[in-house]
């Protein structure tokens, strides 16, 4: 709690911060629209897909904390890739205060060129499953 100054008689009280609500537009990918409103689990899903679509620093709209950086990543070796990965995946969608955690990475470099990831997004409304497939 954050006190503050009360008018009145100059006493100092309590501000209470509330958590903001989890309430977005729903975006529908298949279609290319935006229509209605996701909450909870389903915000919070769609928050992960954005982020990990946007390289950080790319875009001057959004801050230094948002999105993930992968450019770098091309052309590297996949043994460096993996735990770079993992490590840049968790570390970008940590910047969300509802997910607490992100675990149990699965990697598939089957592909040649193609390192494919899927992990367990753990947030304040349940756990997600998401993948990633990043060009090397």
């Amino acid at each position: 709690m954050i006190p503050f100054l009360n008018g009145e008689n100059g006493e100092f009280g309590a501000l209470n911060i509330e958590e903001a609500p989890s309430l977005t537009y729903k975006m529908d990918n298949e279609q290319k629209t935006i229509a209605g409103r996701a909450e909870g689990l389903e915000s919070v899903k769609q928050a992960v897909y954005k982020i990990l679509q946007t390289e950080r620093y790319e875009y001057p709209v959004y801050s230094g904390d948002y999105g993930i950086e992968l450019k770098d990543l091309y052309g590297q070796p996949v043994s460096y890739v993996c735990p770079e990965l993992e490590r840049r995946i968790t570390e970008a969608l940590l910047c969300d205060g509802r997910i607490e955690g992100v675990e149990n990475f699965l990697f598939d470099t089957s592909k040649k060129g193609v390192v494919g990831v899927s992990f367990t997004v753990v947030t304040v409304f349940g756990e997600i499953q998401s993948e990633k497939e990043v060009i090397v």
